[in-house]
């Protein structure tokens, strides 16, 4: 991945600058997916590790391998790390780089939605249970039947219809699966069969579950983001179309579906009228931040809602030994967000 030098930051000053710090600094964590179970905030982040593997544009140096449950009281406590909830080891069918994940609950059972690249090289999305939100977490022996690419959020609907969106290009090879089979040609390459500029994005994806959380119970559809003239973005489009991290909340009956831009680094939403879409892009939540990626999840606490985001002040500048972040976010009179630095001028 091209990275942008740091020599000239300040770490020191950076830091005093940051609106909000790290959640936990014992260990670096990433890609926060936060729920409220019970009144309790859940916290369902990547943990990054060096692992010492070469940088490259597949991201073959985001090597995590296990997961950690971080909880907190309100946005404002303490973080508690839960410890080990789930490692690859324990997951028959994954090989390695457990990349964000997230989770749910129904019926009084959680369940931890991950992705791993299967003993092929091949990302696919896993399912594991537990009694406790903070796991630890069984697996399910297999992936999910048809699962492809990275980045599972599940979202609840109001009805108590559970929806998985996923994918992300580059290294989360969704651009591999354009023709519906994975194209396993130029592996070295993570942009072979992306589309060209001049065509309409690729699209994350969604999916509804079945009743028990476990499968997809329908085949994979297109999450469409259109422009103001209800076209679909390009793929040249880079400041606004999808690249990855999909995430999904309501607000005042409109459905929010926000993302990373990827190679840009910015948060941007689009807005639909339901879990489908199609969603008209809208803006940018949280513009970039220190290190290469940018992955969020929004929650809402009592009143408020809040953007949990990651950046890599912590380790100064080493873009896969990110930290998890929290802040305050605003809905608008209009329901437009306002958008955030993450650093003070």
């Amino acid at each position: 991945m091209p990275e942008d030098s740091i020599d000239h930051i300040d770490f020191d000053v950076l830091n005093s600058k940051a609106i909000s710090q790290p959640l936990v600094k014992h260990i670096y964590t990433a890609d926060p997916s936060a729920h409220v179970f019970n009144g309790k905030i859940y916290i369902y982040p990547s943990h990054d590790v060096d692992a010492g593997d070469a940088f490259d544009d597949l991201g073959s140096h985001f090597a995590m391998e296990d997961y950690h449950v971080l909880s907190m009281d309100s946005p404002t406590s303490e973080a508690v790390d839960n410890g080990l909830a789930l490692h690859v080891n324990d997951v028959p069918w994954a090989a390695k780089q457990m990349w964000a994940p997230d989770a749910n609950e129904k019926d009084g059972k959680y369940y931890l939605f991950f992705p791993a690249k299967d003993h092929e090289g091949i990302f696919r999305i896993g399912v594991a249970v537990s009694d406790s939100p903070v796991g630890p977490f069984t697996p399910q022996p297999e992936a999910i039947k048809g699962s492809f690419s990275i980045d599972p959020a599940v979202y609840k609907d109001e009805d108590g219809s559970y929806y998985m969106y996923f994918g992300g290009i580059w290294g989360g090879q969704l651009q591999r699966w354009r023709n519906g089979t994975f194209n396993a040609a130029q592996p070295e390459s993570p942009f072979a069969f992306l589309p060209d500029a001049n065509e309409p994005a690729l699209c994350a994806k969604i999916a509804k579950l079945t009743d028990d959380l476990l499968e997809f119970a329908e085949a994979p559809k297109d999450v469409v983001i259109t422009d103001e003239n209800g076209d679909p973005l390009l793929q040249g489009d880079t400041d606004r179309r999808f690249f990855e991290a999909s995430w999904l909340h309501k607000h005042n009956g409109k459905y929010y579906f926000s993302y990373s831009t990827g190679d840009t680094h910015y948060l941007c939403y689009a807005i639909g009228d339901n879990p489908y879409g199609p969603f008209k892009y809208v803006g940018r939540i949280l513009e970039p931040v220190v290190g290469w990626t940018s992955h969020h999840s929004i929650c809402a606490f009592e009143d408020k809602w809040y953007l949990f985001y990651h950046d890599s002040s912590l380790s100064k500048g080493v873009t896969h030994l990110r930290s998890v972040k929290v802040t305050e976010l605003v809905h608008d009179e209009n329901g437009f967000i306002q958008t955030i630095k993450p650093y003070n001028d």
